[in-house]
């Protein structure tokens, strides 16, 4: 029955993505769902950008055996990323009409300044949707109780997502986002409900993990210990603002007050309701002490899982993997969508500017279907944690492209030149520690690279200019809001001709 009700979500699910297919007809469909999308829509999907494999079996398997302070890069900087890019995207790009980030770093500096920051973008995707399709393979092992191997699982988990995500891009993203929202939550309490009554309620649950000191957030009084707490939270925080997802989501909004709106309370109820997969899985502890704390030294992930297969009825495991699905598949669709559209667009369209509609749509298309080989060929070899890898996943992001893209909207003195040293700078310096020192280095890696990215930003800004011109004084973005317009009419005029 639990098989059955699987293959019955899955099947309703395609179809639902494919039917959104049908309504796209121009790559602005395709990549931002035509900026159309309400209020309740957009915050689903802006829920959805983080409510994934991570949320589900990572951070509360990191919660169970490190308390509030191993999870501190998510929920509380992921959440908070949301809430600020919905703010910076909504006040300072919503109005330029640009499909990527990538757009904005050629408009702000130049196409090499372009290149490299999508590179870092697209780069940082591999490790994020690599978690979600290993968390796929795990689910449709655990479901049919070995009867799929998880490597078998990756392969099919990674063909239902790029299939509905090839026809319908971003459109069958929201689409699904929204309507898989009510599932995830509704399956979520349910559990919840359930495991409750296991334990004898919520209290003794919450009692339990504060004598066992889970509820500590802060680190000790030790300025190193604080600075591995504070890395952790930056990369998540910082390291996320410049990606792809988290833009097309946001920008997908029908007017920018729905953008920012649609961020807070995306993001709001993204942090409260993480925490009741953690209380799930250290409710597991409760209930079987022994059999559980040796899943945690084996493998962690396997912790929530396992409690809804042994210790709750048929039809609540039917509620707990359907909603676990429905989690990983809005975020990898849309993580996997994300970076083949800013490849398309600030990569291939440079070297064929004069590309039609439909055929940049082909394009954007296969991208996806190669990234996604790409990703999956990842998921197979690697033997990193959900956890890590999502984790890792921003280090690029935060010392190669966050600089250029704020102190780029903050600063007018801010050149490319400024932003070339940020660039190489901050990526140099957190792989040449990241490499040679590795764990043992006293200061987070990234933290390093996030600085060095300051610090070249600012000094190749202010020193005479052998890299491009100097920023005019005037409004920057008044000047990016008439070059992106003229960009756009350049585009609508393409597309009439084709």
């Amino acid at each position: 029955m639990l098989i059955w009700f699987v293959v019955l979500y899955l099947l309703v699910s395609i179809g639902i993505g494919l039917f959104a297919a049908t309504r796209v007809h121009s790559a602005k469909d395709f990549a931002v769902a035509g900026r159309h999308l309400p209020l309740p829509v957009v915050t689903a999907t802006v829920f959805a950008t983080w409510f994934g494999a991570e949320a589900v079996f990572g951070v509360s398997a990191t919660f169970v055996k490190e308390g509030l302070r191993g999870v501190v890069a998510d929920p509380f900087g992921s959440s908070l990323c949301l809430i600020i890019a919905g703010f910076f995207f909504a006040h300072k790009l919503y109005k330029l009409n640009i499909l990527t980030l990538g757009d904005y770093f050629r408009l702000r500096y130049n196409r090499t300044v372009e290149v490299l920051t999508t590179l870092c973008i697209v780069a940082s995707y591999l490790g994020w949707v690599s978690a979600q399709i290993k968390a796929l393979g795990l689910v449709f092992n655990v479901v049919t109780n070995d009867g799929i191997s998880q490597t078998a699982g990756m392969i099919l988990g990674a063909l239902i997502v790029l299939t509905y995500t090839t026809f319908g891009g971003m459109l069958s993203v929201a689409i699904l986002d929204f309507v898989q929202m009510g599932v995830i939550m509704g399956g979520m309490l349910f559990i919840a409900w359930i495991v409750s009554g296991l334990t004898g309620g919520v209290a003794p649950v919450i009692e339990h993990a504060s004598a066992a000191g889970k509820l500590e957030f802060f680190p000790e009084a030790d300025p190193w210990k604080w600075l591995t707490f504070l890395g952790a939270w930056v990369t998540m925080m910082l390291g996320s603002i410049p990606q792809q997802d988290v833009f097309q989501r946001i920008t997908s909004a029908r007017t920018a007050k729905i953008a920012i709106w649609g961020s807070l309370l995306g993001g709001s109820i993204y942090f409260c309701f993480t925490f009741v997969p953690m209380f799930i899985a250290y409710s597991a502890t409760l209930i079987n002490p022994e059999q559980f704390n040796g899943l945690l030294q084996s493998d962690s992930q396997l912790v929530l899982p396992t409690l809804v297969l042994q210790h709750t009825p048929v039809f609540a495991q039917a509620i707990f993997f359907g909603a676990v699905l429905s989690a990983i598949m809005s975020c990898s669709s849309a993580t996997l969508l994300a970076p083949s559209v800013a490849f398309s667009e600030n990569i291939v369209r440079g070297f064929f500017p004069h590309m039609g509609d439909q055929q940049f749509l082909r394009v954007m298309r296969t991208s996806i279907v190669v990234f996604a080989a790409v990703v999956l060929g990842f998921a197979l070899w690697s033997n990193a944690s959900i956890f890590k890898m999502v984790e890792n996943a921003y280090k690029v992001t935060l010392a190669g492209a966050f600089v250029p893209l704020f102190v780029g909207a903050f600063w007018k003195r801010a050149t490319t030149q400024g932003a070339l040293a940020a660039i190489f700078g901050g990526i140099l310096s957190w792989l040449l520690v990241e490499v040679l020192i590795g764990e043992e280095s006293l200061v987070p890696p990234q933290l390093i690279g996030l600085g060095v990215s300051f610090v070249g930003m600012f000094l190749g800004s202010l020193l005479p200019q052998w890299v491009g011109r100097p920023t005019p004084h005037e409004d920057i973005h008044a000047a990016l809001h008439h070059q992106a317009a003229a960009a756009t009419h350049h585009t609508s005029e393409a597309t009439h001709r084709h």
